[in-house]
């Protein structure tokens, strides 16, 4: 139990510094668990792990999500910007419920983690080629509360591509949200609100649906691994914020073609399986 816990701190710390970067937290933790040769939990603990993470989130947003709670019975256009964040929820939500089983069978491998890293970062490299006219500073494009319904879906739409291992859900978010005209800063905060109800609902799904089948050392590494990499993740959070809305993808572009390549190579090399 203690060498796992400390196989579980160290996933906790990958998890927490990942989850708002577009380099996809998940596949970081597929091929952490793989060179750790921790497997107590299945794919059961890269996704519950990531409710830490939420709450990071809520915290970080708790004045807000406070002023907007109190406002919601009264305030249509509080309604209107949640209305906006669970349709980009759905996409990902439906998808994720109807391919689940197949999803966690066949994709959550290294080397599906390692081809997704390549292809996103490619995609994050045209992206930056896109928008190459587009300052990093600028913010008169779109608000996310000026977004319409069918804007939203797109971005949801996108996002969904992020069931996949490697691809990234902060990543394909904001990404899809520059695409259809949000400034940096706006598409950075849509995909962390809706980061709020759709990774939250997916752990919370997943660990009432497994609860029968963990035991109390199980239940505790994940209370452990939760609890960590939430903490990282409140430590993070405002830098990555920051980093994200203001700076471009080139950097994590270049880093997701060269992880994906080292991946590769560590695969055919019989470091990892």
């Amino acid at each position: 139990m203690g060498e796992d816990l400390l196989r579980v701190a160290v996933l906790a710390l990958v998890e927490g510094i990942t989850e708002f970067l577009p380099i996809s937290s998940t596949g970081h933790l597929i091929v952490g668990k793989s060179l750790l040769g921790f497997d107590a939990l299945g794919t059961v603990f890269e996704i519950v792990i990531q409710i830490g993470a939420v709450c990071a989130l809520v915290l970080y947003f708790r004045k807000s999500l406070r002023a907007q709670a109190a406002q919601f019975p009264v305030n249509a256009e509080v309604r209107r910007y949640w209305l906006l964040i669970l349709v980009a929820c759905l996409p990902a939500a439906a998808l994720g419920l109807l391919l689940e089983t197949p999803i966690e069978t066949a994709l959550f491998t290294p080397q599906v983690v390692a081809l997704a890293l390549i292809a996103g970062g490619i995609a994050l490299l045209l992206v930056e080629h896109l928008l190459r006219d587009r300052s990093l500073g600028d913010s008169r494009g779109l608000q996310f509360a000026e977004l319409t319904l069918r804007q939203a879906l797109i971005v949801g739409a996108v996002q969904a591509l992020a069931l996949i291992p490697g691809v990234s859900r902060s990543g394909s978010s904001i990404v899809g949200g520059l695409l259809v005209g949000l400034n940096r800063r706006a598409a950075a905060e849509f995909s962390f609100y809706m980061a709020i109800p759709l990774l939250g609902g997916t752990t919370i799904y997943k660990l009432v649906k497994s609860l029968p089948l963990l035991g109390a050392d199980e239940l505790l590494l994940l209370a452990a691994g939760a609890i960590l990499s939430g903490l990282f993740a409140w430590l993070a959070i405002d830098w990555l914020l920051g980093y994200i809305s203001r700076h471009s993808f080139v950097l994590f572009g270049a880093y997701r073609i060269v992880a994906g390549g080292l991946i590769l190579l560590a695969v055919a090399g019989g470091v990892i399986a």
